[in-house]
């Protein structure tokens, strides 16, 4: 199935998970053997790859996601983005998912290499994530189209002026053919909510697939979000601080903060939700048994 039609007069909350390619064979064999297994439990909708920035892992970007659709069953998705590739790399890139009889992609710029502080484009590549889509479109056969999911930012995009500005750049990606958008990582479900509601102002109406990010740990959880530009609610900071060292109690804060966000989403409505899983599993099972599904 393709993105969109997991949310096609759906009766129930469409759940997908998000892992990250390790960068090590032991690595690999503990997303077959353990990681995939366990989450299969849960059975999602879907699952998607992230993509290592400069070819440090994008091979087993393909490879994980080959093997969650037919070794495990479920659909899959590659994540795609600009960073060092030019429309020849691209095609081959395509080439290659569709080959491998995947059907869906998550399309973005994608943040510079590591060490880097500015997107470079790559020669005869792609500045933006609304280029890569555009290509994607033109290049695809007509009769076996890609679902595509783009990025969305209830927060705004770190690099974007203001929220409004962010916004429609997200409908330039919506027009140039994507199809959902799942959202970056946030704590406070008003942030989600009011982004639904300017969105569709400005008339994009793809389904908006809220992206959760269990916390793991208090100083894991303050890196990413300054790297991202999420905040933390006071009242969520002042419980992370008292388990700065103590990543046990952070991981339950954080399983019982992300139940109760998790379960507000779905009750007032939300299309479904994409968790950051962080190739952990035994955090989403609790979390899995305790949403109302």
């Amino acid at each position: 199935m393709r993105f969109p039609e997991y949310f096609q007069n759906s009766e129930k909350p469409v759940i997908s998970f998000e892992l990250f390619p390790p960068k090590t064979d032991v690595g690999m064999r503990t997303i077959r053997q353990r990681l995939l297994p366990n989450l299969a439990k849960h059975n999602p909708s879907y699952m998607t790859v992230t993509y290592g920035a400069m070819g440090s892992t994008q091979s087993k970007t393909l490879e994980i996601a080959s093997l969650i659709k037919n070794e495990f069953g479920f659909e899959s998705a590659c994540h795609l983005t600009c960073v060092g590739s030019s429309r020849a790399d691209i095609n081959d890139i395509l080439s290659k998912i569709r080959d491998a009889g995947i059907s869906n992609i998550v399309a973005l710029r994608g943040d510079p290499p590591q060490g880097s502080d500015t997107f470079v484009v790559p020669q005869d590549g792609f500045a933006h994530a609304d280029g890569l889509i555009k290509h994607i479109r033109t290049t695809e056969p007509n009769d076996a189209p890609f679902g595509l999911a783009v990025a969305g930012y209830p927060e705004k995009h770190i690099e974007a002026s203001d929220l409004n500005v962010d916004i429609q750049n997200l409908k330039v990606k919506i027009d140039a053919g994507g199809d959902i958008i799942i959202t970056q990582l946030f704590y406070d479900n008003k942030a989600y909510f009011d982004f639904v509601d300017k969105v569709r102002a400005v008339g994009i109406q793809a389904p908006v697939i809220a992206g959760l990010m269990p916390i793991l740990s208090a100083k894991q959880i303050q890196r990413i979000t300054s790297m991202c530009g999420a905040t933390i609610p006071p009242d969520l900071a002042a419980k992370l601080n008292t388990a700065i060292d103590d990543d046990d109690k952070a991981e339950k804060i954080g399983i019982d903060q992300c139940i109760a966000q998790a379960t507000e989403l779905l009750e007032k409505g939300a299309p479904g939700i994409h968790f950051y899983v962080l190739n952990k599993h035994t955090h989403m099972a609790e979390i899995m048994s305790a949403l109302p599904l």
